[in-house]
């Protein structure tokens, strides 16, 4: 026994509570904290912004299920972690943003970055304290970790002044929590299970839409025991894919817009209605659609469209509710319908449509050849992270998951940026698998400096691929510096050249025969390198049948 910090009190008590992971970016005050988490075993990873720890932060808590620590300094260190905060809100993902503060004695007197930072952050977390001393401190690190987790999962802060980080307390007078438990896995009421089952059989157009809710809970194995045994058509949203590989013959994707407009029944699995399902709302649904709604929250339920079917509780749980009264009451959906014979067709219309597209070698490249390459050279286990606006939304189609967890993007919230800082914490998470960080110019241009982190670390395993048209939407192969449009960055810019700032390797391409062997060689590197894969600015995606934003 003796006086410990309370640094060494934080540390200790997150790894308590299971926190592996922190990112973030030491100064004063916060330094100390650093240190003594790499010593209490929780891996460390100091960032070149906050903004990108904050994002790694929000994933590690995704793809784990306890949350990420984000640690920022006082005032704008902070508030650049706010970004993470307000991702993982949006996705609803756990995670804790650590803050420094002046030293509490000082408040009001314009001490140094002293800002209102509990208040900064309210609006985006389910928790926000300012710890009232040391000895407390393990009791607020505990119900900031249970807080993140419990119910519907969101970001969580802790406000730590100078004087907390660096005073002592004696061990004997400290009280450190148990671990906190997994969150309970909450079911939903026998009847409601029941009245789900009755709507799905009353549908003449069923569908099912699994969302990174079911992704989030663990529940691939009861999703894929559930629609094997029904035989029910789905559909994944962009972080639901792999939850059901992507390849699985009741998937429908490739006629995601004729089956969200013609099912008569869905069945939401863990997703919302929210603009990324153009709020269950006409001219993309059918206005007399019936929904049964799976979700965590119950202030989700009816959410832009009434719900027929409640089924409020924890994804794996409530799929293995479903699960056993079809095992005692089995029911299949036939093969044989209008409803699947629409969407087959579908299917293989878009498919000759996008063939064209995939086997097209023009020079400069398009969109949908670039991403066919990396689809067939990718490993059927890769996580991919992918962003940017066209390079997102085609390789949303075009890049099969076929685990969950397996993909990242912009998310609910539809940050972009999010991308190394994302790809940095799969890598950590996973090291024996590789991850394909997959960019538009755009977006990789938020945090390219993070190419040197995930070097630093060791990271061998990230490859980043750049899908490069020169702008936002795509910019001019040429540029005047005195009439540069809004949308433009410099054409043909070398990012790959930033491998060299680590030793690594960067590659650029320009014609589609130099993309298989290039991509081969790089994702083969044992550091982490870059491709820069130059395409057409005016390269867009299929034509489609709506805008891709319902307004």
């Amino acid at each position: 026994m003796g006086q410990l910090s309370g640094a060494q009190i934080v540390a200790r008590s997150l790894k308590d509570q299971g926190v592996e992971y922190m990112f973030g970016i030491v100064g004063i005050p916060v330094i100390p904290i650093a240190i003594e988490s790499q010593r209490a075993g929780i891996k460390f990873l100091g960032f070149r912004n906050e903004q990108s720890a904050s994002y790694a932060a929000a994933a590690v808590g995704y793809l784990t299920g306890r949350p990420g620590v984000c640690l920022g300094v006082s005032g704008p260190g902070m508030i650049h972690g706010i970004a993470g905060a307000a991702n993982a809100w949006s996705n609803c993902w756990p995670m804790l943003l650590i803050g420094g503060a002046n030293d509490s004695y000082q408040n009001g007197q314009g001490a140094f970055q002293e800002a209102p930072q509990v208040e900064a952050a309210r609006p985006f977390v389910k928790y926000a304290a300012r710890p009232d001393s040391i000895k407390r401190l393990p009791y607020y690190v505990e119900q900031a970790v249970r807080t993140s987790i419990y119910g519907r999962p969101g970001a969580v802060y802790l406000d730590l002044p100078g004087d907390i980080i660096t005073g002592t307390a004696e061990e004997e007078e400290l009280q450190f929590p148990p671990r906190c438990p997994e969150p309970p896995r909450t079911l939903a009421p026998e009847e409601s299970v029941q009245a789900a089952i009755a709507a799905l059989k009353s549908a003449e157009r069923p569908l099912v839409v699994v969302g990174k809710g079911a992704a989030y809970s663990r529940a691939e194995d009861e999703v894929r025991q559930f629609l094997e045994a029904t035989q029910l058509p789905y559909l994944a949203s962009p972080m639901g894919k792999g939850v059901m590989p992507d390849d699985h013959p009741l998937s429908i994707a490739p006629a995601r817009s004729t089956a969200l407009l013609n099912a008569d029944v869905i069945l939401l699995m863990g997703a919302r209605l929210n603009w990324i399902m153009h709020f269950g709302h006409p001219p993309r649904f059918n206005e007399k659609v019936r929904i049964i709604q799976m979700d965590i929250s119950a202030e989700e339920i009816g959410t832009n469209v009434p719900t027929e079917v409640a089924l409020v509780g924890d994804a794996k749980a409530i799929t293995g509710q479903l699960n056993r009264a079809l095992k005692q009451n089995p029911w299949q959906y036939p093969s044989e319908t209008t409803w699947w014979t629409q969407l087959q067709k579908k299917i293989t219309e878009n498919a000759a449509t996008v063939d064209e597209m995939i086997h097209d070698d023009s020079v400069p490249m398009g969109y949908y050849r670039v991403l066919r390459e990396i689809r067939d050279l990718a490993p059927h286990d890769a996580i991919i992270q992918n962003e940017g606006a066209s390079t997102m939304d085609i390789g949303r189609t075009m890049l099969p998951n076929f685990f969950a967890r397996h993909r990242l993007d912009a998310g609910s919230f539809g940050t972009m940026g999010v991308g190394l800082g994302q790809a940095i914490a799969a890598a950590v998470v996973h090291p024996e698998k590789r991850v394909l960080c997959i960019e538009g110019d755009s977006a990789f241009g938020f945090s390219g400096m993070e190419v040197e982190t995930a070097a630093r670390y060791g990271l061998k395993n990230i490859t980043f691929i750049i899908i490069n048209n020169n702008g936002i939407g795509g910019g001019p192969d040429t540029l005047d510096p005195t009439k540069v449009p809004p949308s433009a960055y410099t054409p043909s810019a070398h990012y790959e050249k930033m491998a060299e700032i680590y030793g690594g390797k960067g590659y650029f391409v320009t014609r589609p025969e130099e993309l298989a062997p290039t991509l081969k060689e790089a994702i083969a590197q044992d550091k982490p390198s870059i491709v820069n894969i130059m395409i057409s600015a005016r390269s867009q995606r299929k034509p489609q049948q709506f805008n891709w934003l319902t307004r």
